[in-house]
């Protein structure tokens, strides 16, 4: 099957590279306005495959993408030392009115797979702009807090002293400052967290709740103050977002898409346990949060609201 990405920069290129490591699909077209950047990052890219998989990969332009099943989107401008990722907001918007117009004329048919941030207002954006080509919400599918369950997840398997593919947990809500760890429905071998670490004898106070929430929330900024950017570890989930996808495998993923109402806030975008299946996104998972997690969450959601309404007019 054939994957496009829009966007050869560290993301884009980074997710193509781990879709040929897991073996995703068959065949990846890298465009970008940067023509020379895409044909060297699929070249670069198409010298792993004998250590690898089989699969194609190519720079291209627009016209290339016809045919493809899921489009990644990673282009726009990233974001800086220091900077929040709503500061890129404006710049974004204007970049995925020319974008998606071209992605869509190509591919009609395509699932579109959000990774620009600020990625739950970008998704939001994106939702609306393809609305005008006839595509429905669910085949528009924003990362989410795809890379934020699975640092929640790393970090608690360490804690635990259990491989982090056993622990089951999410965070929710936006992709940023006011994402919402959910601790009280945290699960591992289908224990709550609280009886596994009794049973275990393993000390998990409010002290370490906190030091762990703060590691998860503030992991981008630490990450982009080290080396400039975050890529590995939102490349891998976007390579297992169109795993699912392509395969129709029914996970169950913390992906963003636009949802009439959550939390008391309406028309917005922000990330919740959905069902992911061939034709995108098949359902939303409601969890049964705590009185403070529910809390948090209307908080979170009118966060993203306020940006969505910054915006309104461009959209």
């Amino acid at each position: 099957m054939k994957i496009g990405i829009v966007g050869a920069g560290l993301v884009g290129s980074t997710a193509a590279f781990a879709l040929v490591m897991q073996g995703v699909g068959r065949q990846v077209v890298l465009v970008d306005a940067d023509a020379k950047r895409a044909g060297a990052e699929a070249d670069d890219i198409l010298h792993a495959v004998p250590f690898a998989h089989a699969l194609q990969i190519e720079a291209g332009s627009y016209v290339d993408l016809a045919g493809c099943k899921v489009v990644i989107i990673a282009a726009g401008v990233g974001q800086r030392p220091g900077e929040s990722r709503m500061a890129c907001l404006g710049r974004n918007v204007e970049v995925f009115r020319q974008i998606v117009p071209q992605i869509l004329a190509q591919a009609p048919q395509a699932i579109l797979v959000v990774a620009t941030n600020p990625v739950d207002v970008m998704t939001h954006v994106t939702a609306r702009f393809a609305a005008e080509y006839g595509v429905p919400a669910g085949r528009v599918i924003g990362s989410g807090t795809t890379l934020d369950s699975a640092r929640f997840r790393t970090l608690l398997g360490r804690h635990l002293g259990v491989d982090a593919h056993h622990v089951h947990g999410y965070v929710i809500g936006e992709h940023g400052d006011s994402e919402v760890l959910v601790w009280s429905r945290v699960a591992i071998g289908g224990m709550s967290l609280q009886e596994f670490c009794e049973r275990q004898k393993i000390l998990l106070g409010e002290e370490k709740r906190r030091q762990m929430d703060e590691d998860v929330r503030r992991a981008a900024y630490r990450i982009i103050d080290g080396k400039g950017a975050t890529y590995y570890g939102i490349g891998s989930a976007l390579a297992r977002i169109v795993k699912v996808i392509l395969g129709d495998r029914r996970a169950v993923m913390s992906v963003c898409t636009p949802k009439d109402e959550v939390a008391g806030v309406r028309d917005v975008t922000l990330s919740l346990p959905h069902l992911i299946g061939g034709e995108g996104i098949i359902s939303t998972l409601p969890l049964t949060l705590n009185e403070a997690e529910e809390a948090a969450l209307g908080r979170s959601a009118r966060t993203i609201r306020a940006a969505i309404d910054d915006v309104a007019e461009k959209i």
